[in-house]
């Protein structure tokens, strides 16, 4: 019997029943489910909270990578270079695009992508980067930009995470995914950008290539990835919760720092000019099985973000890499304790029990 589970969503639907009633009932009433207000107030709402001038909804995070890289003419025969570490997702996003991965190390404090491995990848073909804002924690962009080549952060775990002050960089992709900071009813996504151009681009990409004023005409090939008005409604409400519930994962993540210094794992790190969002509260265990274990034997559940790294996974076994030692590694260790707004005190701390006992 678990009695701390790893993650309970219903807990968060009871807390928004109202909110996501109220949502429903807005869209059924006006009757428009596709591309009506609700999109464009939460792209305007979104494309706010991140500090940038565009955003662009689309129906998934992984989508949200795909379009991106499309929109910056990243294609067949091109090369794209993120974290062997990663979700499988980021490495669909890149092969929707058309372009090869290809996986570079991470660092093993931070545990995203090390620059000095991503420029050891870089080949004539290479495009673009996609770093990953792994658990919640950005990437170190700065020295990627070094490399002269367009990035795409997949920023799927970093809502409301800052680098340098700042929330995204030039070009990232979202995520709304039920699970996420900000998360939806089903999947959803969207992509935020500077760039006015690049965001035409991905809004024409985005309904089957059609210009807003040509519907049915298709200019470019596009595809069907459309954040429809329901998902749209809901996240314009959550928002507003948003900042409260990362305080509350900072402060939970805060106590497992401080009550776990002690114990028999390698705690997670806030670097230095990033803030942390706590997407997830993961620790390397040597013995990963036998720890997941006594928490399990103690009701605690746990999860592991990710179990192998993208290259010993079937479908991308063939896959070019550098050497990533520091992702294998990592792979064999990970496990995500519970953090999740809803989490009490006395459950945290029933966790911190389970870690050191």
């Amino acid at each position: 019997m678990v009695a701390v589970p790893f993650l309970d969503l219903a807990r968060q639907a009871a807390a928004d029943r109202a909110l996501v009633e109220e949502a429903v009932a807005t869209v059924v009433q006006r009757g428009r489910f596709i591309g009506g207000p609700s999109l464009e107030a939460f792209e305007e709402r979104f494309s706010d909270y991140c500090r940038a001038p565009f955003a662009v909804g689309v129906n998934s995070g992984t989508d949200a990578i795909a379009l991106a890289l499309r929109a910056l003419g990243v294609g067949p025969g091109d090369e794209v270079i993120t974290a062997a570490n990663t979700c499988v997702a980021t490495v669909t996003g890149i092969a929707a695009s058309g372009a090869t991965t290809v996986l570079a190390d991470v660092d093993p404090v931070t545990w995203t992508l090390d620059p000095a491995s991503a420029r050891a990848a870089v080949t004539e073909r290479t495009r673009a980067i996609v770093p990953v804002h792994l658990y919640g924690q950005c990437a170190d962009v700065a020295p990627l930009r070094e490399l002269g080549l367009p990035i795409v952060e997949d920023a799927a775990q970093a809502h409301g995470a800052e680098y340098e002050g700042k929330r995204r960089g030039e070009l990232a992709a979202y995520s709304f995914y039920p699970t996420k900071n900000l998360g939806a009813l089903g999947d959803a996504g969207a992509v935020v950008t500077f760039d006015a151009e690049l965001a035409e681009k991905l809004r024409m990409l985005r309904s089957h290539g059609e210009r807003a004023d040509a519907r049915g005409i298709a200019v470019l090939p596009g595809v069907n990835s459309r954040l429809d008005e329901l998902q749209a409604e809901v996240l314009l409400r959550r928002i507003e919760l948003l900042d409260e519930r990362n305080e509350r994962r900072r402060e939970l993540a805060a106590f497992y720092l401080e009550r776990l210094g002690g114990a028999d794992v390698v705690l997670p790190v806030e670097a230095e000019g990033r803030r942390h969002c706590w997407h997830l509260f993961v620790v390397l265990a040597s013995d990963r099985e036998a720890f997941r274990a006594r928490l399990r034997e103690r009701g605690v559940g746990t999860l592991v973000h990710y179990p192998e790294p993208i290259h010993v996974q079937a479908a991308y076994a063939h896959l070019p890499r550098v050497d990533v030692p520091v992702s294998e590694r990592l792979c064999e260790q990970v496990v995500s304790l519970p953090l999740y707004p809803e989490l009490t005190d006395a459950e945290a701390e029933r966790v911190v029990e389970a870690v050191v006992a």
